[in-house]
């Protein structure tokens, strides 16, 4: 009976192929809106915090409710909880920090398209996940795409930057960090979780996330959480389209597929997220910018193609 109700739930490999990544990436590239949205009304860390609880509340909830098997044994849930760490709490903490101190968004996404150059170059070491030519080819272009969706808003954050003489050498750094964060996250999880129910290993991560995040709160802010509308819509985005949609669909993603192919589609995000802010915002939309979202889509095709047999 639990597998039939498993295989219900489960999409056919076709549909998978077809919508899984371009859901994951339209629902990732809202991510950094929804930073730069709750910050004037919540700190970093206590919104991460409180996002993680909510979203374990809700996965645990429906997992029990399906009576879906948890991990067992001190060696399983020490690695959800290291995976939930780097995934989540590291990462998303690394750049929500970063935002907040400053860090444009234009330049934390171009530090996020590092991730699937950093993917291609450790795959082979830590996982074994062999890399080939054509697909170096894709992530150079992706990565050439992605420069030049970003170019106007680089170059508008660097001269915003002088201007205002204020240092984000640190908070550059820390974005960095969460960058490798992510990406070591997303071998963790291929190696370690090959195997078990994504949903109880989803709400097990988000304790890990929350074991990090929440005494660096306690430590470092002064905890506030605006009980605003706007926080409230910026925490049931983050945690029911992001914490339990996109998460999901990446971790379905890097079992059942290459690290370095799902890592490529991070180069989709802020393509994705220019023409978001074109059709919301109305913001400018120039040639650069649409001659380079055609170059990251024909990287991303060629990093993510597999070998024909």
């Amino acid at each position: 009976m639990s597998q039939n109700k498993t295989s219900c739930l489960q999409p056919s490999p076709s549909i998978f192929l077809v919508l899984t990544p371009t859901i994951f990436v339209l629902l990732w590239s809202t991510g950094w809106i929804v930073a730069r949205y709750a910050a004037p009304h919540a700190d970093p860390l206590t919104f991460l915090s409180v996002r993680y609880v909510t979203a374990f509340i809700i996965i645990a909830f429906f997992a029990f409710m399906v009576n879906a098997p948890w991990p067992k044994g001190r060696t399983a849930v020490a690695h959800t909880l290291v995976s939930g760490a780097l995934i989540h709490a590291i990462y998303l903490g690394a750049v929500w920090w970063a935002i907040k101190k400053g860090v444009p968004a234009g330049i934390s996404g171009l530090i996020a398209a590092l991730q699937p150059l950093m993917t291609a170059a450790l795959g082979g070491w830590l996982i074994k996940e062999h890399v080939r030519p054509l697909q170096w080819m894709g992530v150079a272009l992706g990565f050439l795409g992605v420069l030049m969706v970003l170019e106007p808003k680089i170059v508008q954050s660097l001269s915003l930057s002088n201007e205002n003489e204020t240092s984000l050498g640190i908070p550059i750094i820390v974005n960095c960090f969460g960058m490798l964060s992510s990406t070591l996250g997303s071998f963790y999880q291929k190696r370690f979780l090959g195997a078990g129910d994504l949903r109880t290993i989803t709400a097990m991560q988000y304790i890990g996330a929350l074991i990090i995040t929440l005494p660096m709160a306690l430590a470092f802010e002064d905890l506030r959480f605006d009980l605003v509308p706007e926080t409230f819509y910026a925490l049931v985005w983050a945690v029911i389209p992001l914490s339990i949609g996109a998460i999901s669909l990446m971790l379905i993603m890097i079992r059942k597929g290459a690290v370095s192919r799902v890592a490529s589609l991070i180069y989709l995000v802020p393509p994705t997220v220019a023409v978001q802010a074109w059709l919301l915002f109305d913001e400018k939309l120039v040639f650069i910018q649409i001659i380079g979202m055609a170059v990251t889509a024909v990287g991303v095709y060629l990093s993510t193609k597999r070998a024909s047999s």
